[in-house]
């Protein structure tokens, strides 16, 4: 009996994916082309960036040691990055072969169920995809993820159950339930992992634009209280390093150079930022604008004090929950030592 039920939920899965793939329309073949040019692209730019950080590790070494420490990090992704524009190129000129077939099912229902494209679970993965990508890619980006979230459920579900038939008609009836329930759990597992990824990203960006936000906003204090326009100061301090913080305001300088209207500039750069820091700064040099360096010179002082301020409280913070994670090993480390020290003591009481 399991047999069948398991056999029959795996055909209709198979057969659901099967009938929406076939569904798939040239609209869906563009997008889904699309979002696999943005995600070569991102793959493209961290490559470039590991490739960076490489290059200024070995800047630090010279002669042989600079081939020994190249060897040990390894070649550039020069080839990598080669591929990856190559397939780019294809994609653009119409060839869909490099596209994700599993996926493609995921955007049909997309473009069905209307209310997908409404829903809470949209409207969470695009906030966090504004600030990850902006607001240009981020709808392509959410229609992506939303495509992978509905079509791998689909097909690895079916997948899974259809092992577990397998297993089951060779008469391994434990094997045969077990795999099935442990598929369809990895299954949702995976997919849920895409999901929460994003949140992840996310976080990350906020705690690293939050470490950077002290050093900015000091810079920017310096060169507003020497004299020198906002506008300039900003580009000054966006070029001055890299890091998450410094390559959004160099977007906002872009944007100024493109005579785009400071507030909407700035309302960008806090959508981008999303962290209270970010939305502070951008805030007091909308509402300064007309008020010279004078004042706004005063309020970015202030506001690096406060911030360094709150850098040290949340060092402090952090440190005591460094402390307190440490707790548990440290207590294994001792009870183990502990053990060593009184197993032989005990045996040799016994000896007697």
């Amino acid at each position: 009996m399991a047999v069948i039920i398991l056999s029959a939920l795996a055909t209709v899965l198979l057969a659901l994916w099967l009938f929406l793939l076939f569904q798939a329309t040239d609209e869906d073949w563009v997008r889904a082309a699309s979002n696999k040019v943005l995600s070569n692209l991102d793959a493209i730019a961290a490559l470039e960036k590991k490739d960076a950080e490489k290059q200024e590790k070995l800047s630090q070494y010279h002669g042989v040691m600079a081939k020994v420490m190249g060897l040990i990090y390894g070649g550039n992704s020069q080839k990598q990055i080669k591929k990856l524009q190559e397939t780019n190129v294809r994609l653009q000129q119409g060839d869909l072969r490099s596209v994700n077939l599993l996926v493609m099912p995921g955007y049909v229902v997309q473009r069905r169920v209307d209310a997908l494209g409404k829903g809470q679970i949209n409207k969470v993965i695009y906030a966090r995809y504004v600030e990850l990508s902006g607001k240009k890619y981020a709808d392509s980006r959410t229609r992506q993820l939303l495509a992978q979230i509905c079509s791998y459920p689909i097909i690895g579900i079916a997948l899974a159950l259809a092992l577990a038939t397998i297993m089951l008609g060779t008469g391994n009836t434990r094997m045969g339930l077990l795999v099935g329930t442990v598929g369809v759990l990895l299954v949702l597992f995976l997919v849920y992992a895409l999901y929460d990824e994003v949140a992840d990203k996310v976080k990350k960006r906020r705690a690293a634009i939050s470490r950077q936000f002290p050093n900015v906003v000091s810079k920017l204090a310096l060169l507003v209280t020497s004299g020198m326009i906002m506008d300039r100061a900003w580009k000054e301090t966006a070029y001055s390093e890299d890091g998450e913080l410094y390559l959004e305001m160099r977007k906002t300088s872009e944007e100024r150079d493109n005579l785009v209207d400071p507030s909407v500039a700035y309302a960008n750069f806090i959508d981008r930022c999303s962290t209270k820091e970010a939305t502070k700064l951008a805030s007091a040099i909308i509402q300064n604008q007309s008020k010279g360096n004078a004042e706004i010179g005063i309020l970015l002082k202030d506001m690096a004090h406060e911030a360094w301020q709150e850098r040290r409280h949340t060092a402090k913070r952090d440190s005591e929950a460094a402390n307190s994670k440490l707790m548990i090993p440290t207590m294994m480390l001792f009870i183990t030592i502990l053990v060593m020290i009184m197993v032989p003591v005990a045996m040799s009481f016994s000896g007697f």
